[in-house]
């Protein structure tokens, strides 16, 4: 019992922990698209803030590798689940795929693309 009463308490730091990166990621990406814009209502030069822009799409960057990083850490805490015993536990309520996709290391188009609204 006690197991079970550790794993959901690391279950709810680890769904935290996704959400707080995700709406690290959300803000960061709102401000990089409030940048390009900002300077041309200032009626400003692109040269001037590239290097705010070029930190800001590192940070995007940065956070999307702490996302796939904690991602790794949910697949491999169910991995040490199943070692300890719990074997499969609903916990935290979101679907989720039953297979993670593919990494191709680049961008793919979503279906109905910009249009679609």
């Amino acid at each position: 019992m006690k197991r079970k009463i550790v794993a959901h308490q690391i279950a709810d730091q680890l769904f935290a922990a996704e959400a707080a990166i995700d709406g690290a990621l959300s803000a960061v990406a709102a401000l990089a698209a409030m940048l390009p814009n900002a300077r041309i209502e200032a009626r400003l030069s692109a040269v001037v803030g590239q290097n705010v822009i070029e930190r800001a799409s590192q940070t995007i960057a940065a956070l999307a590798d702490a996302r796939r990083g904690i991602v790794e850490t949910h697949h491999e805490l169910s991995s040490v689940q199943g070692q300890i015993g719990l074997g499969a536990m609903a916990l935290g309520g979101v679907d989720k795929p039953e297979e993670a996709p593919a990494r191709t290391g680049r961008l793919a188009a979503v279906a109905g693309g910009r249009d679609a609204a």
